[in-house]
């Protein structure tokens, strides 16, 4: 049984609440947050969760745009490191296929689905698609202005990127192909798309 819960804020219980149901979706998927569940992570009764948290699909939600949030605003860190725009989308799409984020792999595959019946989540799962098309159309345009690509809608590219990564990570949690084989298939596949020499990206893996 929860022991008794230790007076708090209404502002550190809610935060509480939140990092608890976040280290649970990284731990076992957006399908292991549940009310009890998140009770028991917590250490309170569900009534209490209840009280803060009144909205499951709210919690589910908001722990999907932090956590997915995270780790876009680490990959643009990661992308701004990089010396020109070839090489930020070369690490770019290496750390995305990384066999690392799987628990973050398995978070966004859920959601598609579950998000098929919470559509507080779907909303936040658009948004962070929207984002994440954004910042990868960003990293094109960028390559496309000094010469480095070559097309005429980076924003068209940079959705279809995100669909063969999304595909792709979604084949690793059945080990279908190994992690360096993904990688290559997927700048194999880039590179004709920006109208690059053959292994112009893929040769940059080994840099």
């Amino acid at each position: 049984m929860p022991s008794t819960a230790t007076r708090r804020s209404a502002a550190e219980r809610v935060a509480q609440i939140s990092a608890a149901a976040q280290s649970l979706a990284r731990e076992a998927g957006l399908s292991a947050v549940t009310l009890r569940a998140v009770a028991t992570e917590v250490g309170v009764a569900p009534a209490l969760v209840a009280h803060y948290a009144p909205s499951m699909d709210a919690l589910v939600g908001d722990s999907f745009a932090a956590i997915v949030g995270d780790e876009l605003r680490e990959i643009e860190e990661l992308a701004r490191s990089r010396a020109s725009a070839s090489d930020a989308l070369t690490a770019v799409l290496a750390s995305l296929l990384d066999e690392g984020r799987a628990e973050v792999t398995l978070i966004w595959v859920q959601s598609w689905s579950l998000g098929g019946r919470n559509e507080t989540l779907a909303s936040r799962v658009r948004e962070q698609m929207d984002a994440w098309r954004t910042f990868l159309a960003g990293v094109i345009d960028a390559g496309r202005g000094v010469g480095e690509f070559h097309c005429d809608d980076p924003v068209a590219i940079a959705g279809q990127i995100l669909g063969m990564v999304d595909g792709l990570n979604a084949h690793s949690l059945v080990a279908w192909q190994d992690a360096s084989e993904r990688t290559r298939l997927l700048l194999r596949s880039v590179e004709a798309m920006l109208d690059l020499a053959p292994d112009a990206l893929v040769a940059q893996l080994s840099d």
